[in-house]
């Protein structure tokens, strides 16, 4: 397993984007959100957008979720149907989570490289949230503290991918572990 993590606007989705195009075999766990789609985003691909009580339903019911927490207001969480049995077929999944979930992956004992993709400063960061045009004052402020916060943690990770090129960071990634 590949868990990619980072804060939020550090371009995990683009990185991720061009890894899978390179890398067709893998699979993108996609993660269940009880948030609103952002524009551009599709049921299924991008992420299960799901209302609290499914989410909990899931998180409760089956096998459950591998990882889940609240980020910015919102639940998040991989099903482990995304995860486990592409595993048990030989296969590379790829995860895109917060560090929370990162930490419940490594607790699972299920092997995985970890990376952490790290925006080039915190102003680039504040930057690329403002371009999005979907962020508020107030959710602006909190997803630039939390941001402070995730980045904190690199040290946890195998892996950092500083994202101030999008072109050489996507290389970077393909080459560390499919090369």
């Amino acid at each position: 397993m590949l868990v990619v993590c980072g804060p939020s606007g550090v371009g995990k989705t683009t990185l991720l984007d061009s890894l899978l195009a390179a890398e067709p075999d893998l699979h993108f766990a996609v993660s269940w959100t009880t948030r609103p789609a952002r524009e551009g985003e599709v049921n299924g691909r991008d992420y299960h957008f799901v209302s609290p009580r499914q989410f909990a339903a899931e998180a409760a019911g089956g096998p459950g979720v591998l990882e889940s927490a609240e980020v910015h207001g919102h639940h998040y969480g991989t099903p482990r149907r995304e995860v486990v049995p592409y595993l048990l077929d030989g296969r590379v999944v790829v995860v895109d989570i917060d560090v929370q979930g990162a930490a419940q992956v490594r607790a699972s004992g299920l092997p995985a490289a970890f990376v952490m993709v790290l925006p080039p400063s915190l102003d680039e960061l504040e930057r690329r949230l403002r371009s999005r045009e979907s962020e508020t004052a107030e959710t602006l402020a909190r997803r630039l503290a939390a941001a402070e916060a995730e980045i904190a943690h690199w040290p946890e990770f195998d892996f950092v991918i500083v994202n101030d090129d999008r072109a050489r960071a996507a290389a970077d990634l393909q080459q560390r572990f499919f090369e």
